[in-house]
């Protein structure tokens, strides 16, 4: 959108002082000097309108989180009623607040095995860089202070804060202009099947990633890490499902070594694979911590939350007796967030949207498939309502387009054009729409995005990128 192309003097305004004011998250300066950004107006569902009454099914779900969809009129409600009982209170120390006490106690009944303990933050980053110093403190509690060192994945992305970006290692978001810790942070391979080394199979690619995660604790020394970092399913590096056994192998090496497994599901709970969390219900695995957030409110207010284990809290609250945390944000369990945490659980609770979130996730898997065969696709794959088109320049050798070329951003911006909202990830076109969406909107979905990237196929060929 630019100003040329909206419809009214207030919405050219509103453009206008959002180009000229507002510093977006990863903004990409070049286009967004000339393009600005899509102004938003309402939502209703899995659909949002812009500012020139333009409809678009959004399936990226406003960022992996609309999971009960947009304008449901119980969020609405629970959130006022909440405001008009107490907007906000402190939870440092000894103070807390009802729906921060609900909501602890229903997550314990939720999440597997023996996470039955809660600590609130504001979104996925904090969460993330909250469980960074939880793992810390826990070591150093039980005698180990100098099991400080973290292990992440190649491709991760666990959030925007100082210790959450440099445990992610997206090479676009490595800019050269921040500093990121290095010393005691370290990365494994990707578990990127589709571009494992030649001649690996699944149980081979396996083999090699626990084999490497082996040596780097004895290259590091096991007495000196203090956890392992990985989301179930990566996200935003290009929803890449695990080989099978990855995970429980992992999870036993960690065990072995003392190491906490801190499973990163920001994305993956609540939901998004059709469960309220990934880590047991899916890949058969308890962690020691879990970190939640998009999903515990479907966006509608800012709330994470890292659960851990009775072990983990044993550890970290006995001894010494005057021993404290002093670890936390001034809106940690914030009555009105939590409150709608709470509701947005009841509702997919009542309405057996877990359920649903299954059902139509495979309905989703089968039909992106079908896309596979057009020229510009190299794969598909996902798992339940987070799904992936990974766009080549070449099929057999899986060669990428150049970066600049922006493949992905092209083909979402022709998906736009057509009323389709799509992530555009370099190369990549990901998919996380609300977890309310009907086969008749997945199809609509497929449908769209088939032809944009079909569009976009014709032009790289009429610019040359591609044989004709």
């Amino acid at each position: 959108m630019s100003a040329l192309e909206l419809s009214n003097d207030a919405a050219r305004d509103i453009w206008e002082r959002d180009r000229r004011h507002f510093l977006h998250p990863f903004t990409d300066f070049s286009s967004f000097r000339e393009k600005g950004a899509l102004i938003v107006d309402h939502g209703t569902g899995c659909t949002i309108t812009d500012a020139n009454g333009q409809q678009y099914l959004d399936a990226i779900g406003g960022l992996w989180c609309t999971n009960i969809g947009l304008g449901n009129e119980e969020m609405a409600e629970a959130i006022v009623d909440q405001v008009r009982r107490l907007a906000y209170s402190s939870t440092f120390t000894d103070m807390s607040n009802q729906p921060a006490a609900l909501l602890a106690a229903k997550l314990a009944e939720l999440a597997p095995g023996d996470l039955n303990r809660a600590h609130f933050a504001t979104g996925g980053s904090t969460a993330v860089d909250s469980a960074f110093r939880l793992v810390q403190y826990y070591q150093s509690c039980q005698g180990k202070p100098e099991k400080i060192h973290m292990i992440a994945r190649k491709q991760s992305y666990h959030g925007s804060t100082y210790a959450s970006m440099s445990l992610g290692y997206k090479e676009h978001d490595r800019s050269s202009h921040f500093a990121f810790i290095t010393d005691t942070i370290h990365h494994l391979s990707a578990p990127d099947l589709y571009r494992a080394p030649e001649g690996m199979d699944e149980d081979a690619f396996c083999d090699f990633l626990v084999d490497e995660f082996e040596t780097t604790i004895a290259e590091i020394g096991a007495e000196f890490i203090g956890g392992f970092f990985a989301e179930p399913v990566m996200g935003a590096g290009g929803v890449l499902v695990p080989p099978r056994g990855y995970l429980p192998r992992m999870r036993e090496i960690c065990r072995r070594h003392d190491i906490l497994f801190v499973s990163d599901e920001v994305v993956t709970a609540f939901g998004r694979l059709g469960h309220w969390f990934a880590s047991e219900s899916v890949f058969d695995i308890v962690p020691d911590i879990i970190c939640s957030a998009k999903g515990l409110s479907s966006g509608y207010l800012p709330i994470s939350a890292v659960i851990y284990s009775d072990r983990v809290h044993e550890v970290i609250s006995e001894g010494d007796s005057s021993r404290s945390y002093p670890s936390g944000f001034t809106y940690s369990g914030h009555p009105v967030c939590c409150a709608a945490a709470l509701k947005n659980i009841e509702i997919m609770e009542r309405t057996n949207l877990l359920a649903h979130a299954q059902r139509v996730g495979l309905y989703f898997g089968k039909r992106l498939a079908e896309l596979r065969d057009l020229p510009l696709v190299g794969d598909v794959r996902g798992l339940g309502l987070m799904r992936c088109v990974e766009n080549v320049r070449d099929k057999r050798t899986k060669e990428t387009f150049p970066g600049d070329l922006n493949i992905g951003k092209r083909i979402s911006d022709a998906a736009e054009e057509l009323g389709l909202l799509v992530r555009p990830v370099g190369h990549l076109n990901i998919m996380s729409p609300p977890l309310t969406i009907t086969e008749e909107e997945i199809d609509f979905v497929v449908e769209k995005l088939g032809i944009a990237i079909e569009r976009t196929h014709a032009a790289l060929k009429s610019e040359g990128f591609v044989a004709g």
